[in-house]
């Protein structure tokens, strides 16, 4: 007996039967990488269609922040504007406190609560008649 074989023949011998496999083994690796490609394919969509969302998202939020900032900014005027209008007004009441005397002062104080409680009972008294 030959002991000595030749390392193809004995290749051969030991997988003489499953050529088959082999060949089923390549065609589920091919298969699984289709399957792959298409999971991936799927996953790539997904995430595409996540980034349009996320990119729309973000751009009606820019909008929305350039809105806010443009009615702050208005806002903001306004407020400067009034400002200036209610320090006028100060300035004018300081110089006219300042004129006056402080009997002067109580006199004007006093005078106007008495006009404003007339008022009011007046309203008061009137609505009291008319509605009842």
């Amino acid at each position: 007996m030959n002991y000595r074989r030749e390392p193809r023949s004995a290749k051969a011998a030991l997988f003489d039967g499953y050529n088959g496999l082999e060949e089923g083994l390549r065609a589920s690796s091919s298969y699984s990488h289709q399957i792959n490609e298409h999971d991936n394919d799927k996953a790539v969509d997904s995430l595409e269609d996540r980034v349009i969302f996320l990119k729309r998202l973000t751009g009606d939020i820019h909008e929305e922040v350039e809105s806010h900032n443009r009615f702050l900014d208005q806002m903001g005027k306004s407020m400067d504007s009034s400002r200036g209008v209610m320090s006028g007004t100060m300035d004018r009441f300081k110089r006219v406190f300042e004129k006056k005397s402080n009997k002067q002062m109580c006199k004007l104080v006093s005078y106007f609560v008495v006009s404003f409680l007339a008022v009011y009972f007046l309203i008061r008294f009137l609505g009291y008649f008319m509605h009842g």
